[in-house]
């Protein structure tokens, strides 16, 4: 009898041991898919951080990069702003120089050389899109043109200009300096 009953607690213990690990085994499958279930809200939560990090992250480089547009436009609107006051300063220069030019001079070579200093300037004033006005026989337009006198005269035609006192110049279709005409009828 001893025999069975040790056989017998065997038996329980045995039960008992399957038992506690049919419990384990289901504990554990219940852990695991809470975990697999938390591990699948940590990366959905994770997701969408990155989603909005990317986002911020779009947003900014597209201000970025109309900052930089922004900027290369103003830096050419100061550049021609800059060339345009500084031609404008050198016109009255070479309004001079024409009249010099169109004196009566007894020194061909001072002559010769006040013409070489006016050429290089006005070649280099092209060069940075100084534009002559075209005024003499044209129709006057007070975008280009300032009228500072009129003339009746059947000849010419309806605001046609018909003398030029000074020269206007343009860089592109932004004027410097109006041109200073007589016009008629």
């Amino acid at each position: 009898m001893v025999k069975k009953t040790s056989e017998v607690e065997n038996e329980e213990i045995v039960n008992d041991i399957n038992t506690d690990e049919n419990d384990s085994l289901e504990n554990e499958e219940i852990n695991k898919d809470e975990y697999i279930a938390k591990l699948n809200d940590d990366l959905n939560e994770q997701k969408k951080k990155t989603d909005e990090y990317f986002e911020h992250l779009k947003r900014n480089m597209a201000e970025f990069d109309n900052f930089k547009k922004r900027i290369t436009k103003e830096k050419e609107s100061l550049y021609k702003t800059v060339v345009s006051d500084i031609l404008d300063g050198l016109l009255p220069i070479m309004d001079n120089f024409e009249q010099a030019l169109s004196s009566p001079c007894t020194d061909d070579k001072f002559k010769e050389g006040m013409q070489m200093i006016y050429n290089q300037t006005s070649e280099f004033m092209k060069s940075q899109g100084l534009e002559e006005i075209e005024d003499l026989g044209k129709t006057f337009d007070p975008n280009y043109h300032e009228a500072v006198m009129d003339e009746e005269d059947k000849k010419y035609g309806e605001k046609e200009i018909i003398e030029v006192f000074r020269k206007g110049y343009k860089i592109g279709e932004k004027v410097i300096r109006h041109s200073m005409v007589k016009v008629a009828n």
